[in-house]
């Protein structure tokens, strides 16, 4: 899951936006790290963990080629991504518009990110990645954005084409994995571990 879903299963769970997020950027320790992340962090590492062994996502990743293998988790990410922006009112009561302002509202507001979510989050905000999810379009920008922060951005070579030849299948996957993720993840919110509790 990626920076939506990641802040959309916080918010379900009645958890820390912030924290959340800030699971994609806390390396190290949980506890290296501000106590009001911790929750966050702990359940972002929970969810990572259970998509990444899935039954779902291991299926879906063998159908990607094998030039893109070694970046296709990254690429379901950012994909589920889509999918949830894309189908939104399915799956929260507040407008996607509405939760992506608070989203970055409440990323604002929130002191001691990790330092480099604390320069992404003006991004974000300015270009509005989180809404901008809903349309192919902000997808392969998305795809776009990632290729460019990593050192070797050739891996992700085709890998527009390719996740819109898979687009019916990483919906059948999405909308079989999402639900349980949020069941999970209001599951694993009320048995976080009282250490990560502020």
């Amino acid at each position: 899951m990626n920076f939506l879903a990641h802040l959309h299963l916080a918010d379900i769970s009645g958890t820390s936006l912030a924290g959340n997020l800030a699971g994609d950027f806390a390396k190290g320790s949980i506890t290296d790290h501000p106590q009001h992340l911790q929750q966050g962090i702990w359940l972002h590492r929970q969810i990572d963990r259970i998509t990444d062994e899935h039954e779902l996502t291991r299926d879906l990743r063998r159908q990607f080629p094998k030039t893109l293998q070694r970046v296709a988790p990254v690429l379901m990410d950012l994909a589920f991504d889509h999918m949830l922006a894309r189908y939104w009112e399915e799956y929260h009561h507040q407008t996607l518009a509405s939760f992506c302002a608070h989203a970055y509202q409440q990323l604002e507001l929130t002191a001691q990110l990790p330092e480099r979510l604390q320069r992404l989050v003006p991004m974000m905000k300015q270009d509005n990645w989180l809404y901008s999810y809903a349309e192919r379009s902000g997808l392969e920008a998305a795809l776009q954005g990632v290729s460019h922060r990593v050192s070797q951005p050739q891996l992700f070579q085709g890998a527009a084409k390719v996740l819109k030849q898979l687009d019916t299948e990483v919906e059948i996957a999405f909308r079989t994995l999402y639900p349980q993720l949020m069941a999970y993840s209001r599951m694993l919110a009320r048995k976080t571990p009282e250490q990560y509790l502020s």
